[in-house]
């Protein structure tokens, strides 16, 4: 049988790696980075992961029939500006989405990176660094995971699956990295382009509505406020009892029950 990678048509700017199962495919890009085997633009794609993870290590469940990429980043910047093309890959994603759901369906955005379809996860995004023994940063790996036929039912947010939302229309994995990939490099040349300013406004439409209360998870302590805005490097401004406060990691979580982000033109 054809593996599904020799069908797929990729910009030049890309190079494939595709495996049928690996434990991580974050982990087989840092090996390839470390390798000096990586170079700007690589994706890692397996059809199952079976040591997927998310942010803070969290196991991502794994099973075939959702899509797991990662994508090798060396951008001429620092770790904290590096870190934008997170929004770069949300915003591919809800550009193809659009195209892909029926017309009715709500995408929207979570701060920072994860894509809801009808008020749930569909979609997470891992960002993680390489670095040399000295400090210097080498790599941005970008990790991506799309629930297309399975969602796993124990997460502390509520998750979803595109084939659930497509009343049970199958996609195949490959049918959403082609055009995912084709918009990430529309949006990551954007960015280098014009920097974070385009990136934030379109976020921005599909996210939270001002004045939203939110419930943010750190790894110490919780912060309960009302979102306000995203900064122009991408931190989270969030109103809370005691001021504003800046956020540049946590998860977040809507204070009332069954809310949404806002419902800006999706």
């Amino acid at each position: 049988m054809t593996h599904p990678a020799r069908t797929l048509d990729l910009p030049p700017a890309y190079r494939l790696r595709a495996h049928d199962a690996l434990p991580s495919t974050n982990d087989e890009a840092r090996r390839l980075v470390r390798a000096q085997d990586a170079g700007h633009g690589t994706l890692v794609w397996a059809q199952e992961q079976t040591a997927g993870r998310g942010r803070r290590g969290r196991s991502w469940t794994s099973p075939r029939g959702n899509l797991y990429v990662t994508a090798v980043l060396r951008p001429n910047c620092g770790i904290g500006e590096a870190a934008q093309l997170g929004f770069a890959a949300a915003l591919a994603l809800v550009d193809v989405l659009g195209d892909l759901m029926p017309q009715q369906t709500q995408v929207r955005l979570k701060w920072p990176n994860d894509v809801l379809v009808n008020g749930r996860k569909v979609a997470g995004i891992l960002l993680e660094t390489v670095v040399d023994s000295d400090g210097t940063f080498q790599a941005l790996l970008l990790g991506l995971g799309v629930n297309i036929a399975e969602a796993p039912s124990d997460t502390a947010f509520p998750a979803t699956a595109l084939q659930w939302e497509r009343a049970g229309r199958a996609i195949r994995p490959e049918e959403l990295l082609a055009p995912w990939a084709e918009h990430f490099l529309v949006w990551t040349n954007r960015w280098e382009q014009d920097g974070f300013a385009p990136l934030r406004r379109r976020w921005l439409t599909h996210a939270h509505r001002p004045g939203q209360r939110l419930r943010v998870r750190l790894p110490n302590r919780e912060v309960h406020g009302s979102f306000h805005d995203m900064d122009d490097r991408g931190g989270l401004l969030i109103d809370t009892n005691r001021g504003r406060e800046r956020l540049s990691v946590g998860d977040v979580f809507f204070a009332e029950p069954g809310a949404a982000p806002g419902s800006g033109q999706g």
